[in-house]
């Protein structure tokens, strides 16, 4: 057999014969979900097609997670009838408050080392950082996998990305080193491939550093994202899918990742990456903490840890949704939501609302927003009439408490 990728390896095993880049396979799904932006279409997909039962109600999930709670009238009856679907078939339901559809599935272990994971949403490829295949898929191919439990998949080709050194530099997260994969891939240079994270650095970084990771490979135009398990550390036993040494890759990435400074996406494109330092200065009136890329107990922590014992000035606002549920009770617990609150945060309930702009917290014209999430292209939290500047958590907690765009390490 011919050396593999971690995608090839997955698919060989769910297809039952060995599979490479640009074939076609089809294989069954170990679980998939849909939001309250998809789940509608894709219900009445799978009842155009005559589904009447799920596949495997036990492996579908639906979050109600966009526009949570509900914003309209119109909305609100999306969400009954998603309600009415999870009772009437037996799947998983998690309603509004449980949190973003990414940090619920990791959250609840519905997604494994191995496994193949469809999810009606571009930023499914999260689960990657579990040493997973997972693909976002439009509402149509879901409602298939509902009504079958299996997909067709072409097999990605992958792009390396080796990850060197042993440290960060003070202010510097996986948020940076995503945001540096972006800017060298640009938005469409990993268009249908896997991206696949190798390298030292592994092994010094957390599962929520992975997912940030996994979470922007869809700002590339990729399939899937898929971290090699080197230092995975997991609650649970699971078997690891290492990549075969001699694997065929279309590209490889080396960064030194020792060397790395803050980074920073300036309006309108994920790809156009710069160190925050180029632009430190411009003054911001808006800071967005949350999101399935960084809305995480260590994304809080870092934010707290920089407006701890100060206060936010006037005429700027920090607004935080916690990815999930158990992430708003985690920060609850130590502290760091009163030192975020005393600050001057505003804490939101747990969902991508602003990030996708459809409540709680459009920005004004004209107004510069400097955000922890995943994209910034015009229009994306909103209002076309803003700008928004893409960084880490704690970059966007040092900018909030100045007033303006500054580095990190700067927040005294």
């Amino acid at each position: 057999m011919l050396p593999q990728t971690i995608a090839e390896k997955i698919l060989s095993k769910h297809a039952g014969k060995p599979v490479y880049a640009g074939e076609l396979c089809v294989v069954p799904v170990d679980g998939a979900m849909a939001t309250d932006t998809t789940a509608p279409l894709a219900i009445q997909a799978f009842r155009e097609m005559g589904g009447e039962r799920l596949a495997n109600p036990d492996r579908f999930h639906l979050i109600i997670d966009h526009a949570a709670p509900a914003p309209n009238e119109r909305i609100a009856n999306l969400h009954r009838m998603m309600r009415s679907f999870a009772a009437e078939t037996g799947c998983h339901f998690y309603d509004i408050g449980s949190g973003i559809c990414h940090q619920v599935m990791v959250d609840h272990h519905r997604v494994k080392p191995g496994d193949i994971f469809m999810g009606a949403d571009s930023h499914t490829p999260t689960y990657g950082a579990l040493n997973a295949l997972a693909c976002g898929v439009g509402s149509t191919d879901l409602a298939a996998v509902m009504l079958t439990g299996k997909i067709w998949l072409k097999v990605p080709s992958s792009i390396r990305v080796n990850l060197h050194g042993h440290r960060l530099q003070p202010g510097v997260s996986a948020k940076d080193i995503v945001l540096e994969v972006v800017k060298q891939l640009t938005i469409s240079g990993a268009t249908y491939q896997s991206v696949e994270y190798h390298g030292e650095l592994l092994h010094h970084l957390s599962l929520s550093d992975r997912m940030v990771l996994c979470n922007m490979v869809a700002e590339m135009g990729a399939k899937t994202g898929i971290v090699s398990p080197e230092g995975l550390q997991l609650p649970y036993n699971f078997e690891p899918v290492f990549a075969d040494k001699e694997a065929v890759y279309t590209r490889v990435l080396d960064i030194d990742t020792a060397s790395l400074h803050p980074r920073l996406a300036i309006p309108h494109s994920p790809d156009d990456v710069h160190d925050v330092a180029a632009y430190a200065g411009i003054p911001v009136t808006y800071g967005f903490i949350g999101t399935c890329t960084n809305g995480r107990l260590n994304d809080l922590q870092s934010a707290a840890a920089i407006l701890k014992n100060k206060k936010i000035p006037t005429g700027v606002r920090l607004v935080i949704a916690p990815a999930s549920r158990q992430v708003l009770l985690d920060a609850m617990q130590d502290g760091t939501l009163q030192i975020l609150i005393e600050a001057g945060a505003s804490i939101i309930n747990s969902g991508c609302g602003p990030c996708v702009g459809t409540h709680d917290g459009v920005p004004g014209d004209g107004e510069v927003v400097i955000s922890a999430a995943n994209r910034n292209f015009q229009g994306r939290m909103g209002n076309p009439r803003s700008e928004i500047y893409l960084a880490s958590p704690a970059t966007v907690a040092a900018s909030v408490l100045h007033g303006k765009i500054t580095l990190p390490t700067q927040s005294e």
